[in-house]
């Protein structure tokens, strides 16, 4: 069995910064993709940022410049660091995981989400 962890979200002012971190563990044998979710409040999930096995990186344009997807293959761990956040950052934030198990099967894992909320 696989479990992600979230943490790192919070309250913070427009402008401000916020890095959430997810960390996989359990029966793992290899990591694919990893990647950002968020959903507000009456709005459809939405991908963020996702960063493949190789390192290469795609945002949703809305945050380009402003997020930041890494991650650390030897803790089974991907971040989103946010700068200048805004208001519209506003939403409850979760992590994906595409995970090759010990049986062979891959399959994707979520986070159990981490509120970030933008507001002064």
């Amino acid at each position: 069995q696989v479990q992600l962890v979230e943490s790192g979200g919070g309250l913070v002012q427009p402008g401000g910064s916020l890095r959430l971190s997810c960390a996989a563990s359990g029966s793992i044998f290899s990591i694919k993709a990893m990647g950002w979710y968020r959903q507000a409040p009456g709005k459809q999930r939405e991908l963020v940022a996702f960063i493949t096995s190789g390192g290469s990186t795609n945002y949703q344009d809305s945050v380009k410049g402003r997020f930041t997807i890494s991650r650390d293959n030897a803790k089974n761990t991907v971040y989103l660091q946010m700068n200048s956040l805004k208001p519209e950052d506003t939403a409850g934030y979760y992590c994906i995981q595409t995970i090759q198990g010990g049986g062979g099967g891959e399959y994707d894992y979520w986070g159990q989400g981490t509120q970030v909320t933008v507001s002064s």
